[in-house]
């Protein structure tokens, strides 16, 4: 289970899809929109064996698998394994068990609030400093983190019964239903291509030139499982760790009835004289005999980071988000102006904004808007003199053109994506309403819907505003006031003249 982004490696693999309004010269190239997400199912380019249990992971709200009490042989022989090296024993509060998501860990007792129930060695976890010290260890000093851990674990796949892992390989399915897996749209096919470049340097640099160490043919479709497990199983946010698969941990569940995501791990020492760290698994919630002990995955990711990472979606609204990515553009005549006051607020050139449904739009996304598309007259409030307080006036309308012009654009934006689907909200709805859709196809059509939502939410906003431009207060009316040279509705005094 990937608890957090291990995108720290790998967070350059979103794609960016530039839509440009090109009606409005003047925010020409300024405003970028990309999904969060991938947008339409296509059909599987990898073939796939069907596993004969541990569909890890799969669609969340169409799971009807029943759990059962009878756990297959690969399942037993990993209790055994983890039974020889002292992971667990009789007294263990949780066991391996069949659960709907596929594998999970089942509670044998009753369980408190905030009890341990799992405790692993160092020593038995796979990690970089794992792969280090193995027999490939040299050979892939310099490969990216997750590249390594990838790497070896296809290499004790592939040993089969001369691996000291065998027991733990052979509990992993065969693939889960992550995005990653299938030919998708923007982000994912974005995150595919920096898999498959990166296999290509391993092949190149590592695989082909040591066939002692890679006695047997290893595929893309290696990589891809690799990459699979490593998205859904390892956690990431371990203290001085930067990715790390823990065996029996790994089994645990996400459920988005639970909301509180900290405290349910925990790097420690094993004991007041000893050097050897331990991971440690807390139960959050309290649960009963014959339930799972689950977590929270990460309260902060949306469905399509969901989707790309487990192979799940939510039905939470909150889940569903869009990001719009705005840049200050180097051909914009007051491009260091606005850098400048960009950073001085937190921000930079390229600002990223995750619009939730049913949420208010991020708190910095107007003033920023305001900014790219400050020019002609309203330019003068880039002057150096109103540096400290140009943010301040951003936050509120600044002139009926400034307004009107980010109206326009996002709008345009908006219905440019939305054309890019190639189904409508409705049709989106009733697919999912007829429930014949496979796990992957429901999680494409599940995600592309909330964003069309999302969409629509941010074009009704925006199309909101522009309607009622001439109810706002701008900065010029707005300072006026300020100066008690116009009345409370705003209208200047009969004596001032223009101003």
């Amino acid at each position: 289970m990937n608890t957090s982004n291990f995108n720290t490696n790998i967070s350059f693999f979103c794609t960016k899809v530039l839509y440009f309004n090109k009606n409005i010269q003047k925010m020409a190239n300024l405003f970028s929109i990309k999904p969060s997400s991938t947008t339409s199912l296509i059909t599987p380019k990898l073939p796939l064996k069907n596993p004969s249990f541990n569909l890890r992971k799969t669609f969340s709200i169409k799971c009807f698998r029943p759990q059962e009490t009878d756990p297959p042989a690969a399942v037993q022989k990993f209790w055994s394994w983890l039974s020889e090296k002292g992971i667990v024993s009789a007294k263990s509060p949780v066991r391996p068990g069949i659960v709907a998501e596929g594998l999970g860990l089942v509670a044998k007792k009753d369980i408190a609030r905030n009890d341990v129930v799992l405790e692993v060695p160092k020593k038995y976890w796979i990690n970089p400093d794992a792969v280090a010290v193995s027999d490939i260890g040299t050979v892939c000093n310099g490969l990216k983190p997750w590249v390594s851990v990838a790497v070896f674990l296809i290499r004790e796949k592939k040993l089969g019964d001369a691996s000291s892992w065998k027991a733990y390989i052979d509990i992993l399915p065969d693939y889960t239903n992550s995005t990653i897996y299938c030919q998708l749209l923007n982000t994912t096919l974005g995150v595919k291509e920096l898999v498959l470049n990166e296999f290509e340097k391993l092949e190149e640099q590592v695989i082909l030139p040591n066939k002692k160490l890679f006695p047997f043919d290893i595929t893309i479709d290696d990589f891809f499982w690799a990459f699979g497990m490593l998205r859904s199983r390892a956690f990431t946010r371990l203290q001085g760790q930067s990715l790390v698969l823990i065996p029996m941990a790994d089994l645990i569940n996400h459920s988005q009835s639970i909301t509180a995501e900290n405290y349910a791990w925990e790097v420690k020492g094993a004991g007041l004289f000893s050097r050897e760290l331990l991971f440690s698994l807390r139960n959050p919630v309290p649960v009963k005999a014959g339930e799972q002990v689950m977590i929270q995955y990460d309260l902060g990711k949306s469905n399509a980071e969901l989707a790309l990472d487990y192979g799940f979606i939510e039905t939470r609204s909150e889940r569903n988000a869009y990001t719009l990515t705005l840049e200050i553009t180097e051909s914009d005549p007051f491009y260091g102006d606005k850098l400048d006051i960009a950073e001085s607020n937190g921000l930079g050139e390229t600002a990223y904004f995750d619009v939730v449904l049913d949420q208010p739009l991020p708190p910095k996304m107007l003033p920023f808007l305001r900014l790219l598309a400050l020019g002609g007259s309203d330019a003068f409030i880039l002057e150096s003199i109103f540096s400290n307080k140009v943010w301040g006036h951003l936050e509120l309308p600044f002139s009926p053109d400034n307004e009107e012009l980010i109206c326009q654009v996002i709008r345009g934006a908006c219905k440019t994506a939305l054309s890019g689907y190639s189904t409508t909200t409705e049709e989106d709805e009733k697919l999912l309403a007829g429930g014949d859709l496979s796990a992957r196809a429901a999680i494409a059509a599940g995600i592309r819907l909330g964003e069309k939502k999302v969409l629509e939410q941010m074009d009704a906003f925006f199309k909101e505003r522009e309607e009622e431009l001439f109810a706002y207060e701008y900065y010029q009316e707005r300072r006026l006031k300020d100066l008690g040279l116009s009345g409370a509705q705003g209208e200047k005094l009969p004596w001032i003249g223009e101003v």
